[in-house]
């Protein structure tokens, strides 16, 4: 089935003003001023939604394919948050994150009809069930459900469980323990990540750490013969700094920051390491490199509220 999808009154470059306002300088146009930005979140999305539009949005942890076609199937299309896989120009298999707009299904092809804004935009695709599965685990089974504030009652009955945010948490990282126990290759990498990803859904940090700790001696281990290894995971997603600098590893955020920061990118320019990283040399009492790091942030992301609350809270301007 496919459907009609909720409509708005703004134009994507309101969104992009505000969700990814790239570098503060005005004396660049609004694409280039984007470009240092590599990623949007899907805590701004959902923001965006619910700060500034008259729609509501949630995003879950731990979603299955059967509520995505419950929301579906009412009327409600889904965002889901997925892995993708292409070919880079030296002819290897590359890994990047994606969002994939889910608006129908077609159980007799064995797929989700989706918009794909990387692909082909505006264009029905097909993607086929284990396809969007396999894809999705990268990311912790993430979506997010958009909906008029006045139906909001109707879309958490048609959550089921995963309108409680906790319980959402807890399904996924009971299945990351699942596919832990039952997948044997690359992707027990990304069965790893999302357990530390759910236990700090959890505020489990120390077990969070351990996860995470397993997760990354995969990633050593990873069969480069079936493609590169995900080295943009920490772009996307951070949770690995949310348990280490809440279990006092200050130094293990600024050795993953680094690492992120200078051995995955061309240059410097994703804001969540430079504030992880910048919290962590606060804690060991380098407050001059913290301060470095805020404000490098917010030149990639003009007023970011956390950069600027970090700075604030030292008595100091943005």
């Amino acid at each position: 089935m496919a459907l009609n999808f909720w409509g708005w009154s703004g134009n994507r470059d309101d969104v992009a003003k505000v969700i990814k306002p790239g570098s503060p300088d005005t004396k660049l146009n609004f694409i280039e001023r984007g470009l240092p930005d590599k990623n949007v979140m899907p805590y701004e999305m959902v923001d965006f939604v619910n700060l500034h539009t008259e729609f509501r949005a949630l995003s879950r942890y731990g979603g299955d394919m059967e509520v995505v076609k419950r929301l579906i199937g009412a009327g409600y299309p889904v965002v889901v948050e997925k892995g993708y896989y292409e070919r880079d120009y030296t002819g290897k298999i590359d890994w990047l994150g994606h969002y994939l707009f889910t608006t129908g299904y077609d159980d007799a092809r064995g797929g989700f009809i989706v918009q794909d804004a990387y692909l082909k935009p505006g264009k029905d695709l097909l993607s086929k069930y284990k396809d969007y599965n396999d894809g999705w685990r990268s990311f912790n089974y993430l979506f997010i459900v958009v909906y008029p504030a006045d139906r909001e009652a109707e879309v958490l009955n048609l959550l089921g469980p995963w309108a409680d945010e906790t319980w959402a948490a807890q399904h996924a990282l009971e299945v990351a323990e699942q596919e832990i126990q039952t997948i044997k290759d690359n992707n027990l990498f990304f069965a790893w990540f999302n357990k530390g990803t759910s236990l700090v859904a959890l505020n489990q940090y120390a077990d969070a750490s351990f996860a995470y700790d397993q997760a990354f001696r995969q990633y050593s281990s990873w069969d480069t013969k079936k493609g590169n290894r995900p080295f943009r995971m920490m772009w996307y997603q951070t949770g690995p700094y949310f348990a280490y600098y809440y279990s006092a590893r200050y130094q293990d955020v600024i050795n993953l920051a680094d690492t992120t920061l200078y051995d995955t990118i061309s240059k410097p320019t994703l804001e969540e390491s430079l504030l992880w990283r910048g919290r962590a040399y606060y804690m060991l009492g380098n407050t001059e490199a913290a301060v470095t790091d805020y404000r490098a942030a917010l030149q990639v992301h003009a007023n970011w509220f956390p950069a600027v609350q970090a700075l604030q809270e030292l008595g100091l301007q943005p």
